[in-house]
């Protein structure tokens, strides 16, 4: 069944996902908000990535890097001499290489089975990536990033919550919106086993069952990344207000990233690999 659902992954990607539906956007670009009243807000989260990863390197791994689509994504390994980008979806390395060219590396892998030996690299990045693997291989994919991290160096995944609390207080309010708008009632919820109806595969898990998950395996710290969810933005972030509230929201992240990232939609997790006994 794991294997199957890889392949669906793989398939939805190379077929979907990841063809280009205008310059430079992609058709998986409909689970982000890229309307202009969204648009600082947006590349102001994706660059909480930069704060918690070794500035420079050697290499630098993309696990899940997809084509590397948004302009920050390409801004974390600018002082790194390689980026490493693996990832199950051929069209993904593809689209990816047009952007690094030369300075990037491109490997077919499985983020659960990496192909690189231990402590290989300075920085280790995984966004919107495990959830995409079956449960039971979620911690393993956990084991195998913090592995290929050097000693003394930092990861930082990237995944949403299922049901995270500030959301789910929301929901009824969505709910109004979307009647308000003519749009009527949103598709019943699909559990987090479930192949997604207008997607691929995706797995979700809770705070308390990632660390459950972890527990005694790494230590882990949970920042806010986003906790805003897409729908959210769309339903309720509007001219001529929307830009003011977005920046009040991400000011309250940055007071509280601990409290914001466990109950937004969005947490941003650091883990940092000790150094090596006797290392300076």
């Amino acid at each position: 069944m794991d294997e199957n659902t890889k392949q669906q992954v793989r398939e939805f990607y190379d077929r979907i996902g990841w063809s280009q539906i205008g310059e430079g956007i992609y058709q998986n670009a409909r689970y982000e908000d890229l309307r202009p009243v969204s648009r600082e807000y947006i590349h102001r989260c994706h660059l909480r990535v930069t704060r918690h990863i070794a500035p420079s390197g050697d290499l630098f791994l993309d696990a899940g890097s997809g084509p590397v689509q948004y302009p920050e994504y390409l801004s974390y390994s600018e002082g790194y001499r390689r980026r490493v980008c693996a990832d199950i979806s051929i069209t993904a390395l593809r689209e990816a290489r047009q952007r690094l060219g030369d300075r990037g590396l491109y490997v077919v892998a499985d983020v659960a089975n990496l192909p690189f030996g231990n402590d290989a690299f300075d920085a280790v990045v995984s966004l919107h990536t495990i959830h995409h693997l079956p449960s039971s291989e979620h911690r393993r994919a956990y084991q195998e990033l913090h592995r290929v991290l050097k000693p003394g160096r930092t990861m930082v995944v990237v995944n949403g919550w299922q049901d995270p609390l500030l959301m789910r207080l929301t929901e009824p309010l969505i709910r109004l919106a979307r009647l308000l708008a003519g749009r009527g009632p949103k598709r019943k919820k699909i559990r987090p086993a479930d192949r997604q109806p207008d997607g691929t595969f995706v797995a979700k898990i809770t705070p308390a069952s990632l660390r459950r998950d972890l527990n005694g395996l790494m230590e882990f710290t949970v920042y806010s990344w986003r906790s805003l969810s897409t729908p959210f933005l769309r339903n309720f972030v509007h001219p001529p207000f929307g830009k003011a509230f977005l920046r009040l929201i991400f000011w309250l992240e940055e007071r509280f990233p601990h409290f914001f990232g466990t109950h937004g939609q969005y947490p941003l997790l650091v883990f940092r690999k000790p150094p090596k006994p006797g290392a300076l």
